[in-house]
């Protein structure tokens, strides 16, 4: 434990001073009538419904909240209190409460303390809306004060919070400091509820039915990443945090659960970057009789629809861009795409040999040891999607980077998959699903020849997978999406720490 500041051992003196004169600095109960948005709506009223030239009828309220800021005047003293839904004047006069009160207000409650005030609302001279108070007492005494926030106010009226927790790294290390202190990182959070609902509500609308998978999983499967690992001492049996819930979402398919979908953790041991997350959140969804050309429909449907919930407009603005999530979105073949970028036609360079010489003469570097379907992701990174910036569908995948997807009729080395991309980076990923359980043992035992056995990509054999395939799988249609990813677009922020209340930090030092 790190030593106490001079400031907040002054407030540990108070402490201790409050319990000697038996006053309760964390007591048990709260009252809480009205939050402030709906005191000053009910004061509001109170106004309207008043006779022309009469004061409105008392409005009597107990408020609670954290003091942002206090104005002690003498007999009088003015502070402001914040809760969950916006900031609150609190008015504290002699001739209402005495000079003791006030006295012990200004010398015992210090900003970022809770508090609990009851009293009826008014208008100030200035015109705002405030509680004139008849009683206080102490919810909470914060021992540490908060990093200190100042507001500006522009000349077109706008105000400007200037906050002392800017620093990207210790506002994600201390989130609930940074949620205490700019109201706006709360707003995002809220966004993103807000989208996660609406996601919900879309497809529970659409027929799908919401269920749960496991996340200790005995072998891992469904995406090309490395697991974590963790072990059950009672079973004696190494287990896998789940990187995603593809395979046990398709085994429902098999016992006529036609549509399932699920929200939540997946968890891959991979790099951090400004769109990665070790522990992230997933929407997937699987739907029988389905093809990817269906599920690409119900994807834009899906995602605009969200997008207009959650910010009023299919148009949102975006690091410098303006994204229009208004379908139909561009669809553009994955084929053209990269010829288009690179002037190397993938059709024309079946081996990774040909294909890796192709790219050397364009001028590009890849890994001389990569496999045919690790050189075509690195065309599509590096080249083709920092150009996707509107939505737009990136379609027919070649089959070596999509061991889960169905061939196109008459095209053996081409999937049925789609990736939406939306200002540069994936936001999403689907497939006309294989259903043919001897194909897909075939693809597990190609993957294990293609990886080595410590290569992230490598895709392990699930036996009890292709068992449930066997009883019979209905053609269908599979979708992923990062929905972390989404709320970054929705809610612009830059990287995957600003929507996520708990990042994965390094440790620091000490």
């Amino acid at each position: 434990m790190s030593e106490y500041t001079s400031l907040e051992k002054i407030r540990l003196e108070k402490i201790n001073e409050l319990v000697a004169e038996g006053i309760q600095p964390f007591p048990t109960r709260a009252e809480r009538t009205h939050t402030s948005v709906q005191a000053i709506a009910a004061f509001e009223a109170a106004e309207k419904a008043a006779p022309e030239g009469q004061p409105p009828a008392d409005v009597k309220v107990t408020l609670a909240g954290r003091i942002r800021a206090t104005r002690p005047m003498g007999k009088i003293t003015f502070a402001h209190i914040e809760d969950g839904d916006g900031r609150v004047q609190l008015f504290f006069r002699m001739n209402t409460l005495g000079q003791e009160r006030i006295d012990f207000f200004d010398k015992m409650f210090d900003i970022g303390d809770f508090i609990q005030a009851a009293g009826f609302m008014f208008r100030t001279r200035t015109g705002e809306v405030t509680l004139h108070v008849e009683d206080f007492k102490l919810l909470a005494k914060a021992v540490s004060p908060l990093p200190a926030a100042k507001d500006e106010l522009l000349e077109n009226g706008e105000t400007v919070r200037h906050a002392a927790l800017e620093d990207p790294e210790l506002r994600a290390r201390q989130r609930y400091a940074d949620l205490a202190v700019n109201p706006d990182v709360r707003e995002t959070f809220r966004k993103r509820a807000s989208m996660i609902r609406a996601l919900r509500e879309f497809l529970d609308a659409h027929g799908f039915l919401e269920v749960e998978t496991p996340i200790l999983q005995p072998i891992y499967g469904g995406a090309a990443a490395r697991p974590f690992t963790t072990h059950h001492n009672q079973l004696k049996q190494d287990l896998f945090l789940r990187i995603s819930f593809e395979l046990y979402l398709k085994r429902l398919l098999v016992g006529n659960l036609e549509r399932v979908y699920e929200i939540g953790r997946d968890f891959r041991n991979e790099g951090v970057s400004y769109k990665h997350n070790p522990e992230f959140t997933q929407l997937e969804f699987y739907w029988a009789y389905a093809d990817y050309l269906q599920v690409m429909e119900l994807t834009e449907q899906m995602v605009s629809s969200a997008c207009q919930k959650v910010n009023g407009s299919m148009q949102v603005p975006y690091q410098g861009h303006a994204l229009d999530f208004t379908p139909p979105w561009k669809r553009l073949e994955m084929r053209a795409g990269l010829q288009a970028v690179t002037g190397i036609d993938i059709a024309l360079h079946p081996e990774a040999e040909s294909l890796y010489k192709a790219l050397v003469k364009a001028g590009k570097q890849p890994d001389p040891k990569a496999t045919r379907g690790k050189l075509i992701d690195f065309m599509l990174s590096e080249f083709l999607e920092p150009t996707l910036i509107q939505p737009t569908f990136l379609f027919d995948y070649p089959r070596d980077i999509s061991p889960l997807a169905k061939s196109k009729p008459g095209e053996a080395l081409t999937v049925e998959r789609f990736e939406g991309y939306v200002a540069g980076f994936e936001l999403c990923n689907a497939f006309t699903e294989l259903n043919d359980p001897l194909d897909q043992e075939q693809r597990f035992l190609e993957m294990g020849r293609d990886y080595s056995p410590e290569d992230e990509e490598q895709h392990p054999m699930d036996e009890d997978y292709l068992r449930a395939m066997r009883y019979g799988m209905p053609p269908c249609g599979g979708f992923g999406m990062g929905v972390d990813r989404l709320a970054m677009l929705l809610t612009d922020k830059h990287s995957i720490r600003e929507v996520l209340l708990f990042p994965h930090l390094r440790e620091t030092e000490g």
